[in-house]
């Protein structure tokens, strides 16, 4: 094989291809990743013979880890938006703080929404009523949708059961509890940094709502909401579970060895609790349009479409993640951390790295979590802490090779220089502040 630092070189231009296959080129995401993942594999010594045996590994164990999450993730995001779920959500953190905080509710509406499901498809379910509220209240959008932007982001990148999370976790053999608990809490602190940043630098951006209903005709359109404990019961089950079912494996055993702590473990599985959380979702949905929702035509089959092209590129960057650990670069990596005391700086800045360079901030944090297993004992960072600074380097930064720079934008009414003035400064701003917690917390437990 080569080098370490021949392979750091041989990825950096990898990187590059990346760049331009999906930005420039505007190839398939899936293709580039792969092949990429393969001639980097040849370039750094691995027979030909094994190496797309590495790439499938690496891809099919990324699927096996993720696959259902992401569908059942998606199916019961279609689920929330089509019953109405979503805006009673939206409607409840609206009575809270008020419709002169209307970009707080956005922003903590995306905090909820985005816990199961991709913040692409929750930007795209929250889109309308975002325009309703703008138009209601006189924000700019560039207020409402930065705000929500950010909200979407932080869970999606930091809290379990989404993908990029989730997969870090196992990668990482981080307690799922723990990681959902401090991804809540550096959440909360990014979802705070959205909002102050939307509502402080970007009003004088002014965009108007184009098209679509009032806030109030779409509450109306739906007749009676479903109350807002049903709604967010899909949301909020899978995290209970999963947490409880964390607890009761601890080596002390707290809840004993019977039936209970049994049930939990089957119940507990993050595929099963999403499983679980569908169901829930289904009993939204009025008996009349139940067998339209399940249909293969109906809600679920076009969730399992949406959810199957996030799933495979996600896989894509699962096969390069392998390819990447693989790599002479790895102990090169953790012999410099070593000599420069880096620690839990370095999966910081490799996250952020891939998340600039090639967009998605799932395959940054697949990735990064890879090239950061061998070395964590190194590095001495709690697996949790570690699964978590991943992803708040894997906000930094989302520009115009991120697929959701472009839902912002468009669904916006935005143009790309007004979306890197303000939605690309947010995300490098939320990603240094969930660091800084992450830090405090790191040195807390």
């Amino acid at each position: 094989m080569v080098s370490g630092p021949v392979s750091l070189i041989l990825l950096a231009i990898a990187v590059f291809l990346i760049i331009v296959g999906t930005s420039r080129l505007k190839i398939s995401a899936f293709l580039v990743l792969i092949l990429v993942a393969y001639f980097y594999g040849m370039a750094i010594g691995i027979p030909a013979s094994k190496v797309m045996t590495v790439v499938r590994e690496g891809f099919g164990g990324l699927i096996t880890k993720v696959g259902l999450i992401y569908l059942f993730g998606t199916i019961m995001g279609t689920i929330l938006e089509k019953s109405g779920a979503a805006v009673s959500i939206t409607n409840f953190i609206l009575k809270v703080v008020g419709k002169k905080h209307a970009p707080l509710a956005m922003a903590f509406s995306g905090y909820v929404v985005s816990i199961p499901i991709n913040c692409d498809p929750g930007f795209i379910i929250l889109t309308p009523v975002n325009k309703g509220l703008s138009k209601e209240t006189g924000y700019s959008m560039t207020t409402m949708s930065v705000a929500l932007g950010g909200g979407l982001l932080c869970t999606h990148a930091m809290v379990p059961p989404t993908a990029g999370p989730i997969s870090a976790a196992a990668t990482l053999n981080a307690d799922l509890a723990q990681v959902i608990l401090f991804g809540l809490i550096t959440s909360f602190f990014a979802t705070i940094v959205a909002w102050l940043w939307a509502t402080k630098y970007c009003p004088k951006y002014m965009v108007k709502p184009e098209g679509g209903e009032s806030y109030q005709d779409i509450v109306n359109q739906f007749g009676k909401l479903p109350h807002v404990a049903h709604a967010i019961a899909p949301v909020i089950y899978p995290l209970v579970i999963i947490c409880l079912n964390s607890f009761a494996q601890m080596a002390s055993r707290p809840f004993g060895e019977n039936l209970f702590t049994t049930i939990l473990a089957v119940l507990g599985d993050p595929s099963t609790a999403l499983l679980c959380s569908v169901f829930i979702a289904l009993t939204l949905v009025p008996l009349k349009m139940l067998p339209t929702a399940v249909a293969q035509g109906g809600w679920v089959g076009d969730a399992m479409k949406d959810a199957a092209l996030i799933m495979f590129v996600t896989a894509a960057g699962g096969a390069f993640g392998a390819v990447l650990a693989a790599s002479p670069m790895v102990g090169f990596i953790e012999e410099m951390a070593v000599t420069w005391n880096l620690g839990i700086f370095l999966p910081f800045i490799v996250a952020a790295v891939l998340k600039t360079a090639q967009g998605s901030s799932t395959v940054s944090i697949v990735t990064t979590a890879s090239i950061m297993a061998p070395m964590l004992g190194t590095l001495g960072i709690h697996p949790a802490v570690a699964t978590l600074v991943i992803g708040a380097g894997a906000m930094v930064v989302s520009h115009t090779n991120d697929s959701y720079f472009w839902v912002v934008t468009q669904f916006s009414g935005f143009d790309v220089d007004l979306s890197l003035k303000t939605y690309t400064v947010m995300t490098g701003l939320m990603g240094i502040v969930s660091f800084a917690v992450l830090f405090v917390i790191n040195m807390l437990v």
